[in-house]
């Protein structure tokens, strides 16, 4: 069961997933693992997710997401000694600190792994996330990932998202002061690190470095050069609502930037595969050569120009 348990949460050592019945996890999303975190003390913790690594054309989209809520609201269910409930823990029933009045909104089912969505059901959940979610975007265009290759731009995609996250954040938390759950939180849990809320644009360099927040990466690999606290979790899309939350606003985004694309470039039908490198655009790319936003570092697009 403790096997398991990693194959869940890569690089974290003994991990309390071991002590509960995974079988039941394995399809369905939660905040087990954000809770988790809260109970170590993590104050800030960050989903992050990219669309777009296999495409032929356009952007690689990055994002990440953090609830708004307060992981050590009052209502969090602990037992004694901060043991978690792992009855609680084993179905997923795990934002009782989320308001009464959005708790039981059905809209939080939607929350999963973006691929199991259809275009439809991405694009109802969108606003919802966003509502209820800090959000960030970062995105590197064909051009980067041609230069630095598709790997690092899409890790640079996610410290733009980051970035912007904890921008967006900051500003929030600086508008909302006066309400009375961000004092609370601030003066007896310090759950708003005082950086968030300085003049800064850039990501402070005591938040970089403070354990209070830490960054869960979508897969089995870490973030390089990025000096804040991360975990990588394999199949983190589809355990993790932040993770999921931040998979599925990177593919309405990317999805959105394509089919404007696809006006601009009407030949390819790139409203209808994204840029993938399906038949039709496959065809396409025979008929009409590459196009100004194709990745020509890619070895089907490369081929055709030469």
């Amino acid at each position: 069961m403790r096997d398991l348990a990693y194959s869940y949460a890569f690089h974290i050592p003994l991990y309390t997933f071991y002590k509960i019945p995974y079988t039941n996890l394995m399809e369905t999303s939660t905040f087990i693992l954000e809770k988790d975190f809260a109970s170590q003390g993590f104050t800030h913790v960050i989903g992050t997710d990219e669309v777009g690594r296999g495409p032929l054309c356009g952007p690689v989209v990055a994002c990440a997401a953090m609830l708004k809520y307060p992981y050590c609201h009052p209502e969090l269910a602990c037992l004694p000694g901060g043991k978690q409930d792992s009855r609680s823990m084993s179905t997923g029933e795990l934002n009782s600190w989320i308001p009464d009045q959005v708790r039981n909104d059905k809209r939080w089912d939607l929350i999963r792994d973006s691929k199991k969505l259809s275009e439809k059901q991405r694009e109802e959940i969108f606003d919802f996330i966003g509502e209820h979610f800090y959000v960030g975007l970062g995105l590197c265009d064909h051009e980067t990932i041609d230069r630095i290759n598709i790997l690092e731009a899409s890790f640079l995609a996610m410290k733009k998202a980051i970035q912007d996250l904890l921008r967006a954040s900051k500003f929030q938390e600086t508008k909302n002061k006066n309400q009375t759950i961000i004092n609370n939180q601030n003066s007896n849990n310090n759950s708003c690190h005082p950086e968030l809320v300085s003049g800064s644009t850039q990501i402070p360099d005591q938040v970089r470095n403070d354990r209070g927040c830490i960054i869960l990466v979508d897969g089995n690999k870490v973030i390089p050069n990025l000096s804040m606290e991360q975990y990588a979790v394999i199949g983190g899309d589809k355990l993790v609502k932040s993770i999921s939350a931040a998979s599925i606003v990177a593919k309405v985004t990317r999805d959105r930037m394509m089919k404007e694309f696809a006006i601009l470039y009407p030949q390819y039908g790139m409203e209808k595969h994204m840029g993938y490198g399906t038949k039709v655009h496959m065809q396409a790319l025979l008929e009409h050569g590459p196009c100004l936003i194709h990745r020509k570092s890619f070895k089907p697009v490369k081929r055709m120009l030469h």
